[in-house]
């Protein structure tokens, strides 16, 4: 009787935990893209007090912005090779001090690292002072071409 018991009690936990899995994701854009280098800066760091030789050539890999309800990750994948589709909403967790993406296949996930982390009201405002700066060195240019051919 006591080995039927628990196999029920097995069975039964069973939901609740893919439940927690589940519900473990969070969602996110995103929204920028560029290339940078792989290993993170500790990682350098500690190789170069190691006394280890220096890398001939690192890697160059995607740098992603992604943006979530209160919070924007500025992520860094670990090879060349991941990728993440950009202005998609994507499933993310967190695992072990790195983002965890889900990918396609549900069984597989992308580790990022963290190289940045902002609240999304302070990151909009910098959005938009660096956008007013553009704009004005954009017009500044044109204004002085303007000038030199009338001159």
């Amino acid at each position: 009787m006591k080995p039927v018991i628990i196999t029920l009690l097995l069975f039964a936990s069973v939901p609740a935990f893919a439940v927690k899995l589940v519900s473990s994701y969070q969602q996110g854009t995103v929204v920028r893209m560029k290339i940078g280098e792989c290993s993170p800066p500790q990682h350098r760091f500690m190789t170069a007090m190691s006394g280890a030789a220096a890398p001939v050539a690192d890697d160059q890999c995607p740098e992603y912005t992604l943006v979530t309800e209160k919070v924007v990750y500025v992520i860094v994948g670990k090879y060349s090779n991941q990728l993440i589709p950009l202005a998609e909403s994507i499933d993310f967790r967190f695992l072990n001090n790195e983002i965890a993406v889900r990918t396609d296949d549900p069984k597989h996930e992308a580790r990022f690292h963290i190289k940045e982390m902002v609240l999304r009201s302070e990151w909009q405002e910098q959005q938009q002072e660096m956008n007013a700066e553009d704009v004005q060195n954009w017009l500044r240019r044109h204004i002085q071409e303007v000038t030199a051919q009338n001159h």
